[in-house]
């Protein structure tokens, strides 16, 4: 018996060198030099400077922290982390031999037939009964000599690490979707500034068109415009009012909390931005970008499944054996008479399945080649929004600069505006006009300078960076990212 669990000993680890299908190797892609928004590419990054360091806003700080450890969508993107570790250990398990161990004790009762009877007087067969004790130890195992248990191994570690990709990806876009409602907020916030201070002037200006009116120096008309004009702030101010109540709900709801208030820090015209926007080169997002290493990781999963679908042309190889003792009597249970072992091999060829095997590996091809495509088009979508978010940054932080001297230059004619008008020189109107321009100006500024923000926001994103290296998740850590296949 010993010789013969060597020799399956040694025939198992000579099995273990060959493993049928394709080995995983990251494909070539062309990956452009440098960003087209940029003069030239380095290699640092901004992806290297931590959310907390860039966004320099204690609340915002606070709000991401508290995002991070009560999500619930990132409790779930945790929780499958688990549950594909538990399948990759799951399927891994089946490289082992299995051993189980049964154990049976109980009567037995023969009625006649060609089993040994005892018969009565009269000739007829006697029922015979008796005890049966047993207790054995069954083993089973599978030798993986064509690669189908290892090739599927590596596929549910592939789909393991791309979970905790997935993961990394959940943890960068709940930190870019805080920030942004955030930013949004204050926005809101300043242009809700405006219009209550806008709503106030308003009310100021109706009071001097009704005496003007009523003392015989202007028309009526001047009086009812002023008029439509407070009531036109008066339901833009509802409406701010109302948009900042549904991002406060937003931001709770992604920080795992009922809606309710959300604390402020930084005006919007106080948030730190970085002077210059380093993108670092190209070709490192292909290990930075979360959604890229998801991407890739799918794709070895489904170049070891290639594997596991030509190892099912090919011979199954099983060992199985048993060792126990067996016995009528309690008492010669474990004497030697009721020893008994065995030790059997099996071998399963598939000869005639109408092609079904063949057309498994052609499925598993087709599938590699579907999943080749989904990562080639997810390295162009981030590429893409990264240009975009370069380009997104830039011109808004112009336009920023701009819709600040319009700003200015708005005032100066409201200014003006209303010399005219109470000299007595210029009709309402051309006040009104001013008043509007000025108000949009500001409105406009306002909006400008959040695009700004979202856009850096979104840079970090498309760049990869923006997630902390152990954050309070409520779980186990979430991972750095893994290296390379």
């Amino acid at each position: 018996m010993t010789r013969r669990l060597l020799a399956a000993g040694a025939l198992a680890v000579l099995a273990s060198g060959c493993a049928l299908g394709p080995n995983y190797k990251r494909p070539t892609v062309p990956v452009p030099p440098t960003w087209r928004d940029l003069p030239a590419a380095e290699s640092a990054s901004l992806a290297n400077t931590p959310w907390w360091e860039m966004f320099d806003d204690p609340t915002l700080q606070e709000l991401v922290k508290i995002a991070l450890a009560e999500n619930k969508d990132l409790k779930i993107a945790i929780e499958r982390v688990e549950e594909a570790r538990a399948r990759y250990g799951f399927t891994r398990a089946d490289l082992f031999p299995k051993v189980d161990l049964s154990a049976t004790a109980g009567g037995l009762r023969f009625n006649g037939g060609s089993l040994v009877h005892t018969p009565d007087a009269d000739g007829t067969a006697q029922p015979t009964e008796t005890a049966v004790y047993s207790l054995s130890a069954d083993m089973s195992w599978e030798i993986d000599f064509f690669g189908r248990i290892r090739r599927a191994t590596e596929a549910q570690k592939a789909l393991f690490l791309g979970t905790q990709e997935a993961r990394r990806s959940a943890v960068l876009t709940l930190v870019a979707d805080v920030a942004r409602a955030y930013f949004e907020l204050r926005a809101f916030d300043l242009q809700l500034e405006i219009a209550r201070r806008t709503l106030t002037s308003r009310r100021e200006y109706v009071e001097l068109a009704k005496d003007r009116f009523e003392g015989g120096l202007t028309p009526e008309v001047d009086f009812r415009q002023a008029e439509a004009e407070l009531h036109r702030i008066e339901a833009i101010t509802f409406d701010l009012e109302r948009q900042v109540r549904q991002l406060e709900n937003l931001i709770s709801i992604l920080v795992g909390r009922n809606p309710g208030e959300v604390l402020r820090g930084r005006a919007v015209t106080e948030q730190k931005r970085p002077g210059t926007v380093p993108a670092g080169l190209p070709s490192e997002l292909l290990d930075r970008r979360p959604d890229v290493r998801v991407a890739e990781q799918d794709l070895a999963a489904a170049t070891a499944n290639i594997g596991q679908a030509k190892a099912l042309l090919f011979p199954r190889i099983a060992l199985t054996g048993s060792f126990g003792f067996t016995s009528t009597e309690f008492d010669t249970w474990f004497d030697g008479p009721s020893k008994a072992w065995n030790i059997l091999g099996n071998l399963l060829q598939p000869i005639f399945n109408a092609g079904k095997n063949r057309r498994r590996v052609e499925i598993t091809e087709s599938q590699q080649r579907q999943t080749l495509y989904e990562y080639e088009r997810t390295i162009l979508q981030a590429f893409r929004e990264t240009e975009d978010a370069l380009v997104a940054y830039r011109k808004t932080g112009e336009q920023r600069v701009a819709q600040a001297q319009r700003v200015t230059a708005e005032r100066k004619v409201l200014e003006l505006a209303e010399l005219r008008y109470r000299g007595g020189v210029a009709a309402y109107l051309e006040v009104l006009d001013a008043q509007r321009s000025l108000f949009g100006a500001e409105i406009d500024e306002t909006q400008t300078i959040a695009a700004n923000l979202v856009s850096l926001v979104q840079l970090y994103k498309a760049l990869g960076g923006g997630w902390p290296g152990a954050p309070e998740t409520g779980g186990s850590p979430v991972p750095p990212p893994s290296p390379a296949p």
